[in-house]
């Protein structure tokens, strides 16, 4: 897993805080590649009836060198396994008992998963079977088992927690959202009801530490109601111990009505807080996935609105033709950034089979400045303190980027070689020596043509 400097501080380019000017550049998202496995895995045991949106945790441990995985299919419903075609335009329907659970999944390398008989929670008489949590059931009003939570369970593993019983953390729907404790993230206690934080919860829940807040953030969905209908919006709480949450506030609402915003997985990174939104069309009941991004949590940015940051593929009833949900946690690695996702054939309110998939990007890559053949410039703020100074960028053929050092006058102190390949956290070189002096305050300006810019890092 790709470790950073203590002493760096890294920059992206989508953060429009640290941009003064630019010229003859675009901000364009990043290339996402979807990985020739695809799909890692599908419904393929007894109990994973529809994955529906999958709602996948997935980390790296690194104190067990291994992949996890939490998901969240429905283990009684209806499912599309087997159907024809012709059977699949028909209406689907949810069966009044229908219930989610908390499946578990392990990788060694992050494409291979394998689904182990944990032996912890009873299915059809059998124990032999990956479920960690099934909830609490009770009787609906004609006297059938309904079985209450877990719901669209978010679970990561907290390094700052220094209770060993409460290392694991999930936020999930339980009748209503409430929040729950693990040693290990197999064995979870009875969850814990969070009637303060007054939120709807019935979307993939996801919670952190924030580190520059000093506080836990969970991102949920709250509903709101126009004079057409209702409508799907991004919520936020937050709570400093974990338990006692602050009532959620609306942070982000879609372009229209028919453009509702169902999940919105989010991460730290490089001084921001990125977010995955998933965009269901009304219109056309399919869901794709855009960028986001936000300096504190609360004001998020749409980074293309419109533009799917991974999207939907292939012909009706290809693996990820109908629905995209992406996976908490993206995993960094040195030479790319692996974003999982749930994946379905078909349509978000229709049959569909689903699936747990794989996209890739570079690193730093999720959106940057492009110019073309007429060559563009960058300059930064002058928040720029540090000896030494890194780029990462995508330079095509006949390509190429150069970087000045500007005082606050927009004087040229230094000049960098030229570089003509593509780079990742590459050192600048700069063509004189400097003294610590010339470099404070100071601001970089980036010229290039044929190339796309992503991010730089300051030490």
């Amino acid at each position: 897993m790709k470790s950073e400097h203590p002493d760096e501080q890294r920059y992206l380019l989508l953060d429009d805080r640290i941009i003064e000017n630019t010229e003859k550049t675009k901000l364009i998202l990043g290339t996402v590649k979807k990985h020739s496995s695809n799909p890692l895995f599908g419904e393929d045991k007894p109990w994973e009836v529809r994955f529906d949106n999958l709602y996948a945790n997935i980390i790296y441990d690194d104190e067990e060198a291994i992949y996890k995985c939490w998901y969240s299919p429905f283990i009684v419903d209806n499912s599309a396994l087997g159907m024809t075609i012709e059977e699949r335009q028909e209406k689907y329907w949810a069966p009044k008992n229908r219930e989610m659970a908390l499946c578990y999944a392990t990788s060694v390398d992050g494409i291979v998963w394998e689904k182990p008989e944990l032996g912890l929670v009873e299915f059809e008489g059998n124990t032999a079977n990956n479920i960690l949590w099934r909830g609490e059931v009770r009787r609906g009003e004609e006297g059938e088992k309904v079985w209450r939570g877990p719901h669209g369970t978010g679970v990561f593993k907290d390094l700052y927690e220094s209770d060993p019983n409460r290392r694991y953390k999930a936020l999930l729907k339980s009748n209503i959202l409430s929040i729950a404790y693990s040693r290990d993230g197999l064995h979870w206690a009875p969850a814990i009801a969070c009637p303060e934080a007054d939120s709807a919860g019935d979307t993939h829940n996801n919670a952190l530490w924030s580190a520059d807040l000093g506080k836990y953030v969970g991102i949920t969905r709250q509903w709101g109601k126009t004079s057409e209908k209702h409508v799907r919006q991004v919520a936020r709480t937050s709570s400093d111990d974990f338990e006692n949450w602050e009532k959620t506030e609306i942070i982000l609402e879609g372009l229209d009505t028919n453009k509702q915003l169902y999940s919105m997985p989010i991460f730290y990174h490089a001084g921001v807080y990125l977010g995955i939104v998933a965009i269901h069309d009304q219109d056309t009941d399919r869901v794709w996935a855009e960028l986001t991004w936000s300096p504190d949590t609360r004001k998020w940015q749409r980074v293309l609105p419109g533009i799917p940051f991974i999207s939907n593929e292939g012909n009706e009833f290809d693996y990820d033709w109908g629905c995209i949900y992406t996976a908490a946690n993206p995993i960094f690695l040195e030479d790319e950034i692996r974003i999982f996702y749930g994946g379905s054939d078909g349509l978000h309110t229709g049959w569909r089979n689903g699936f747990l998939c794989l996209a890739t990007l570079r690193p730093d890559g999720f959106a940057g400045y492009r110019a073309n053949e007429e060559p563009g410039s960058i300059i930064t703020k002058p928040v720029i303190n540090g000896e030494q100074f890194k780029v990462s960028a995508d330079i095509q053929e006949q390509g190429e980027l150069v970087v000045r050092l500007l005082n606050q006058q927009s004087d040229i102190i230094n000049e960098s070689q030229v570089f003509t390949e593509s780079v990742t956290d590459k050192k600048i070189i700069w063509q004189m020596k400097m003294d610590v002096d010339d470099v404070k305050d100071g601001r970089l300006q980036f010229i290039f043509r044929n190339a796309t810019i992503y991010s730089f890092c300051a030490q």
